[in-house]
């Protein structure tokens, strides 16, 4: 009996094991697309603004969208279209 239980403990170990992995990899994966999409940039651009220039208020997060949208408009760089 005491090796049924140690059998069941070890595949149940397996399983959250596989578990946990699966679901580090789907927040890798998750962090990396809403990266490269730019989800998180208004996030890291009010970051930067409060450890860099804490005397300046950031821009709003609309101002910010227009700038960025008017900067790639301005300097398409390697962008498709």
């Amino acid at each position: 009996m005491a090796d049924t239980m140690n059998r069941a403990d070890a595949a149940t170990t397996l399983v959250r094991t596989l578990f946990s992995a699966v679901a580090r990899a789907g927040r890798g994966i998750r962090w990396y697309i809403t990266t490269l999409m730019g989800d998180s940039a208004y996030a890291t651009y009010v970051a930067h603004q409060r450890r860099q220039h804490p005397d300046e208020d950031p821009l709003t997060e609309r101002q910010f969208w227009r700038q960025r949208m008017d900067d790639q408009d301005r300097n398409p760089g390697a962008r498709c279209c």
